[in-house]
């Protein structure tokens, strides 16, 4: 094989060997099942959870948490595939600011990369069901397009030879993941067929029970040849974020990533046919997917308690109060720079004419005050005219929003 002919993997034909659909079976977690109203019970609690979360941020804080959340999302699900990029290394990336390092630039552009695409799928791009064929494929496609050269060639277990990945293209070879076989190369668009159909005109209630399922199927079925987890992660993300209104202000990859041995245990416990009769009439558990879906939705409820636990108003006050505190001290920043922040903090945002009337300055020490948080990160604004809203930077994301991602390694 010619590792560098680009066009290999794409000419190949795939092939179908004529496996059913009901391999995949089941898709759902039976109506009969004794674990159905538990699980409905867990679904409808996330649900009321997070519409509580939701409701509990003014609108002018969401879009800020929402960018630092996407940087969480992307440490973490990079960090499930072995790949460690600080959020404070993702947010300098997004400045065009890269490690001197060959490789730590490498994983800063795939940080980079899966940013873009978790932001366009924030912005409401997604064509309807983040679950049709065609919006997996253009996840893949968005974000492995953007990848650096050298990300884009995996090596064969079997045979050792490289191939070069091709973004949003569908495999046409064989993989094996751990034990499981996937479906042949030439199977891979009946079976996204049959899955776009399950989950794609569900109601919202029955969306979040079967967002675990989707999740474990779309690998159990391996479309690509690289790249499946962080696809299928990002699309849970989209499928919560579409059913529930997030807002995008918590990650269910943070909890994934903090349970990672439970997390891939259980995916693999849902890739072997059922045990016995008792396990569902599927080919394969049922028993096993119900448990997975409980973990998932359990880790889903403890991430929404987390982040409204770091949210609470009197608390985030405090930290960020002490912080511009300590920093005044420091000379870093001009006298009455907190009483600005607490400000932006209690009406979510502040006309730039107004900073005047709150530190009881002229006009000259008001615009002063604004532009030294806005260059340490802390406020941001649309446009030179627009608004002043709080802004939440990966550097200070250990003082202001605690346990969000571990302390960067010196």
């Amino acid at each position: 094989m010619n590792t560098e002919d680009p066009d290999r993997e794409t000419d190949m034909e795939a092939e179908d060997r004529g496996e059913r659909i009901a391999l995949m079976e089941p898709l759902l977690i039976g109506e009969s099942s004794a674990r159905r109203g538990p699980l409905t019970d867990l679904a409808l609690d996330l649900a009321q959870k997070a519409a509580g979360f939701r409701r509990s941020l003014p609108e002018s804080l969401l879009v800020s948490l929402a960018g630092l959340v996407r940087a969480m999302n992307c440490y973490y699900s990079n960090l499930i595939e072995g790949h460690d990029t600080h959020p404070v290394d993702i947010e300098r990336a997004l400045n065009d600011d890269y490690s001197a390092d060959a490789r730590k630039r490498e994983l800063q552009l795939e940080a980079r990369a899966h940013m873009a695409v978790q932001r366009w799928i924030d912005d409401g791009n997604l064509a309807g069901a983040p679950v049709t064929a065609d919006n997996i494929l253009e996840v893949h496609r968005r974000f492995c397009e953007q990848l650096p050269d050298d990300l884009l060639w995996v090596e064969d277990p079997a045979s050792s030879e490289r191939v070069r990945l091709d973004a949003g293209a569908l495999r046409t070879r064989d993989v094996v993941v751990g034990t499981h076989v996937a479906v042949s190369p030439g199977a891979v668009p009946r079976f996204l067929q049959r899955y776009q159909e399950a989950y794609g005109r569900l109601g919202r209630t029955d969306t979040i029970l079967a967002a675990a399922a989707a999740h474990h199927r779309l690998l159990w079925i391996h479309p690509f040849l690289d790249g499946n987890g962080r696809v299928a992660r990002l699309l849970s993300h989209a499928t919560l974020a579409q059913t529930l209104n997030t807002g995008a202000v918590w990650s269910v990859s943070r909890g994934l990533a903090r349970n990672v041995q439970a997390y891939k245990s259980h995916l693999a416990a849902c890739d072997p046919p059922r045990r016995n009769d008792l396990d569902g009439r599927g080919h394969l558990s049922e028993e096993a997917l119900a448990a997975f879906t409980a973990f998932f939705l359990e880790v889903c409820i403890d991430q929404v308690d987390f982040m409204e636990a770091l949210m609470q108003p009197d608390r985030l006050r405090t930290r960020i109060l002490l912080w511009a505190e300590e920093e005044t001290r420091l000379g870093h920043l001009p006298p009455k720079s907190g009483a600005v922040l607490e400000a932006v903090l209690y009406r979510g945002a502040l006309p730039r004419g107004e900073v005047a009337n709150i530190v009881a300055t002229g006009n000259r020490q008001a615009r002063r005050i604004a532009s030294a948080l806005i260059d340490h990160g802390v406020l941001t604004a649309n446009s030179s005219r627009a608004p002043l809203r709080l802004a939440f930077p990966a550097t200070l994301a250990s003082r202001w929003m605690p346990g969000l991602f571990p302390e960067r390694a010196r």
